[in-house]
């Protein structure tokens, strides 16, 4: 009989088909209610709701805590030749105190001399064996101190200038730390 109603509908659905598929969506909906009504302070097993569902946040919360990636170490300097190389960079330039043209190229000249201390500080092959530059780096941040104001690097345009100068002698004269 089943495959004889199937054959007069000719594919369509009967009535009672549609009514199932809604009677079952009226249950469905009634059941979502119910549950939303115990988990928002409506039903009698609301505080045993909000209970579980306090362990399961924080259990999930502990969970992805311990499963998080630790932060990303921070860079540490540039390689001596790297930060040789971006010294290098500013041997042709210049500026004239007094004439305001100074404050990029001063402050980038002491920028890069900055990190070159902190690469030879940290190459393999130790602060000795950086020795005469790491010291006139010294002689040069101990009179600069922490001021990096335009007026007080070109006061002390030459020791600037002079440094960067001499390390560069020296670098030439030491090229497996450079290439």
């Amino acid at each position: 009989m089943l495959f004889r109603n199937a054959a007069r509908t000719h594919g369509r659905r009967p009535a009672r088909t549609g009514l199932r598929a809604g009677a079952l969506a009226v249950v469905v909906a009634a059941a979502l209610v119910s549950c939303t009504q115990a988990s928002s302070g409506g039903g009698p097993d609301a505080d045993a709701a909000r209970t579980v569902d306090s362990v399961e946040n924080a259990d999930r919360a502990e969970r992805e805590a311990g499963e998080a990636e630790p932060a990303a170490p921070s860079p540490g300097p540039a390689l001596v030749r790297d930060a040789f190389a971006t010294l290098q960079a500013t041997l042709n330039e210049t500026c004239t105190p007094g004439a305001g043209d100074c404050a990029y190229f001063l402050g980038r000249v002491t920028r890069e001399l900055t990190e070159l201390d902190e690469s030879m500080r940290a190459d393999t092959k130790g602060p000795g064996h950086f020795r005469k530059p790491l010291a006139d780096l010294k002689a040069l941040f101990d009179k600069l101190g922490d001021d990096r104001s335009e007026p007080h690097l070109e006061k002390h345009f030459s020791e600037i200038v002079g440094t960067r100068d001499g390390i560069n002698a020296w670098m030439q004269d030491h090229p497996d730390d450079y290439r």
